[in-house]
């Protein structure tokens, strides 16, 4: 091997291992399900696997499949992706001494109760769209393995918005590459791609990890996330995705305590009216209140930005 090459970084695991778990209540019949797709990664004293074929230090990417699927079974936090993945995480490395860092990542599949009758059903359930929640935890054992470092950044994915006005797009730069016509009032679309970090942690063991719930409230500011998202950009009569993507994000750090950043990422889904003047219709004026768009897939703009705490 080449004295001039040296190994700068290694990490590897187990990705794309899918569970649903039912949690069953005794009394009143009432069920859960959380539906994960999970993958984990970890870091540590393995540098001779891949500099010297040495499988020793290797904990085999099955083991971690089966220790996903044993704490989905025995976890009290499995209805949380973000305890979960600090559970994992702090479990597998305090199991392994020669292991220093866990990275987690967790999609929680979204599965509503069936209304019948008015009422959310006990036990059954419908999948209703392709939005996602998603959690991704660090936890970094390098200093001390007992008073683990722990960092969650949690968020939303596939969530497709649109809005057919309350939108507008004016007085952006005009030279002589510019042919996009300024408009008042337009159809405005996107797929939410959010991440919002919270505060960084020590967790020793499972009951710090029980503890975290009530420090940040992870289910309650992924529901408040959610609706700051929705209902902003549902009311806000927008002058640009850059200006409503800030107000979202502004309301989602002050209603959350714990959380110190949030980022979006808003790629436009552009709907462009369709020219019908070749057969003698005028798609976007009267008489017919009414008009019809094509649906572009690509190019497409894409605003992002992050906000954080002061």
């Amino acid at each position: 091997m080449s004295t001039n090459v040296r190994l700068a970084a290694a990490r590897y695991g187990k990705s794309n291992v899918r569970l649903l778990r039912v949690v069953r209540d005794d009394g009143a019949g009432r069920q859960e399900v959380a539906e994960y797709v999970v993958q984990l990664l970890v870091e540590g004293e393995i540098d001779t696997s891949f500099t010297e074929a040495d499988n020793s230090c290797v904990v085999a990417t099955d083991s971690m499949k089966n220790i996903i699927y044993a704490l989905a079974k025995t976890s009290p936090h499995i209805l949380s992706p973000e305890l979960f993945a600090i559970h994992l995480g702090t479990f597998i490395l305090q199991k392994y001494a020669h292991l220093k860092k866990a990275f987690i990542d967790i999609e929680k599949l979204k599965w509503t109760r069936i209304v019948v009758d008015g009422k959310p059903h006990a036990h059954s359930f419908i999948r209703d769209g392709d939005e996602k929640h998603v959690t991704h935890v660090e936890v970094d054992g390098t200093a001390d393995k007992q008073k683990l470092a722990v960092k969650v950044t949690s968020g939303l994915k596939d969530l497709l918005v649109l809005k057919s006005t309350g939108s507008a797009f004016e007085n952006f730069v005009r030279d002589e590459y510019t042919t996009l016509v300024e408009v008042s009032d337009r159809i405005l679309s996107t797929a939410v791609d959010l991440s919002y970090e919270f505060q960084a942690v020590q967790v020793g063991g499972e009951g710090d990890v029980a503890a975290l719930e009530g420090k940040f409230q992870f289910d309650k500011a992924s529901k408040s996330a959610r609706a700051a998202t929705l209902e902003i950009f549902a009311t806000d009569e927008s002058a640009s995705v850059q200006a409503s993507l800030f107000k979202m994000a502004t309301r989602l750090i002050e209603e959350n305590a714990g959380v110190t950043r949030a980022s979006y990422a808003l790629p436009n889904k552009h709907y462009v009216p369709v020219d019908m003047k070749y057969f003698g219709v005028e798609n976007m004026s009267p008489p017919v209140k009414a008009e019809v768009f094509c649906p572009l897939l690509a190019p497409s703009g894409l605003i992002t930005a992050s906000a954080s705490r002061v």
